[in-house]
């Protein structure tokens, strides 16, 4: 009998998950496949060269969120590191991009992220609402059970006041800083 159940746990699991929708999540599908070349500095997914500095080098990234404005992988050689960056939208209006934020943060919140090796992790961070006054908010998303090549990951999605308005930018990179929320004035 526990052989039966510890079999259809899996099963019944994803059949829950799916029937909530978690996968049917166009943001989530994209951020999964960009979490999953991780490992690779992001080799599999880099597009063509945009530039190339003196120790960095900046290629479009073939995978880009739905509705998305740019979408770039940086390459520093120097530090062998890379980051995948999505620009997902500027705008004007402080209320359209607070409701983007928090609708992209809804999507991406406890989603299940399989990885290499068929690995699943839970995608969490603390989201904190963002304010007119404040000049950025920034969520910081983190794997768990933080593990192997992925313990490194750091997901991270921001609202900043730019020139002429609000910029949402969702980008994976490494770890530097404490998961949280973080808002500056």
């Amino acid at each position: 009998m526990r052989s039966v159940i510890l079999t259809l746990t899996p099963v019944l699991l994803s059949a829950t998950l799916s029937a909530q929708g978690v996968f049917s999540n166009k943001t989530q599908v994209v951020l999964e496949k960009v979490i999953q070349d991780y490992p690779n500095h992001f080799y599999n997914i880099k597009g063509e060269l945009i530039s190339q500095a003196l120790q960095t080098s900046r290629y479009r990234s073939t995978l880009q969120l739905p509705g998305a404005e740019s979408t770039v992988i940086t390459v520093s050689s120097g530090s062998r590191s890379s980051d995948w960056s999505c620009v997902i939208l500027e705008t004007k209006s402080f209320t359209d991009a607070r409701e983007r934020f928090a609708a992209i943060y809804g999507q991406l919140s406890n989603s299940i992220i399989t990885a290499g090796g068929q690995k699943t992790f839970i995608l969490t961070g603390q989201y904190e609402t963002p304010g007119e006054g404040s000049k950025s908010t920034s969520i910081v998303f983190s794997l768990l059970p933080a593990v192997g090549d992925l313990k490194k990951v750091k997901v991270e999605l921001t609202l900043q006041q730019v020139q002429n308005g609000w910029k949402i930018q969702l980008s994976v990179d490494d770890k530097e800083e404490a998961q949280g929320a973080v808002t500056s004035n």
